[in-house]
């Protein structure tokens, strides 16, 4: 190959035992890091990394027998064999594999880092995928300028109208994409947390599920998938029911006749709380008359619980142990009382 087009000598000096060594010293390190420190992840994660290091395996494999094949051409020819036709193509593909193996390697750990921050839950692969856009550019830019003796530094000056005209097209997917950055440094909130968003008039409630460089994906209550630009997201009201040690307080409503006995409905509905035994005993439930029209008492129980997604169906445990055990007590719920008066004229 010309040597103007591919420094080919500059290329043999990289294509050396030790950056062979310690690249896959830094996959080894990757594997070693998982298996001292990641030991608490969710089962999800565990699958999530296992089949990250088989991708990683795969490349690595593939990479050591394309060095040792250019090793192999390499002192072959030196023995006098014309191989030098071939030897410049398998050392710029064992380069080029062993960067995006390096890449790969790299990834995995900062991968790995930020999972040790958020063990159970995971953490959005967006800050991720930035990194390694970025190295990945680098190391290009780097091989143009070391293996292709392409000057970056006048390319990089003749591209910046093209880079204007670029990033105005491209507006509002960097809008997105620098909101998602900064909701990451924020982090505001994290995979599994449920969140409650305003935006103007309109509320969505749902589960984090995916935080990409454009969008974060929820899962609603219906299960159905509700995809939110993230500009979107940094521009509304957000309220975060992350779980965990926070309890959230619930409440139903029970419509008693007027002259039900209170006090002993306060303590009827209270015991029917003993029924549901996801309701949290700290802090307390309590009963209390929340509302009196001319045809019924209306008495809230308010209670705490731990999951923000299960509440609808704590709710329903609560209104049906507190109709059962009213009317084991003789307690019927209220009923609408019209009255009618017939005008004398």
């Amino acid at each position: 190959m010309n040597e103007k087009i591919l420094k080919t000598q500059a290329l043999y000096a990289l294509m050396d035992y030790e950056p062979f060594i310690i690249l896959i010293g830094l996959v080894v390190f990757a594997w070693v890091f998982y298996k001292l420190f990641l030991r608490a992840v969710s089962a999800e994660r565990h699958k999530n990394l296992s089949l990250h290091f088989q991708n990683l395996l795969r490349h690595s494999l593939f990479f050591s027998v394309l060095f040792v094949a250019f090793k192999f051409v390499y002192q072959t020819e030196n023995l006098g064999w014309d191989l030098s036709r071939i030897l410049p193509y398998i050392a710029l593909l064992t380069f080029f594999w062993g960067m995006l193996v390096f890449v790969k390697a790299s990834r995995l750990i900062i991968l790995q880092y930020l999972f040790l921050g958020s063990m159970k839950a995971g953490v959005p692969v967006l800050l991720v995928n930035i990194f390694s856009l970025l190295l990945s550019i680098t190391l290009l830019l780097w091989s143009a300028s070391f293996i292709f003796g392409i000057q970056v530094g006048p390319l990089l000056a003749t591209s910046a109208a093209f880079s204007i005209i670029l990033g105005l097209a491209l507006q509002d997917t960097l809008g997105n994409l620098f909101a998602g950055i900064s909701l990451q440094l924020d982090r505001s909130f994290e995979i599994d947390d449920w969140l409650e968003i305003l935006n103007g008039s309109q509320k969505i409630v749902g589960q984090v599920k995916e935080i990409t460089w454009r969008a974060t994906s929820l899962a609603g209550w219906s299960d159905e998938i509700i995809v939110l630009p993230n500009r979107a997201m940094a521009n509304s009201q957000i309220s975060n029911f992350k779980g965990g040690e926070l309890h959230f307080l619930r409440s139903q409503i029970f419509r008693l006749p007027l002259d039900v006995d209170a006090e002993k409905a306060k303590k009827v509905l209270l015991a029917s709380l003993e029924d549901v035994s996801v309701i949290l005993t700290q802090p307390a439930p309590l009963v209390f008359i929340s509302e009196y029209t001319d045809s019924w008492l209306g008495m809230k129980v308010a209670y705490y619980i731990n999951g923000y997604g299960s509440q609808f169906s704590i709710g329903d445990k609560v209104v049906i142990a507190g109709i059962k055990h009213l009317r084991a007590a003789g307690i019927e719920p209220a009923h609408q009382i019209y009255q009618i008066q017939q005008d004398p004229s």
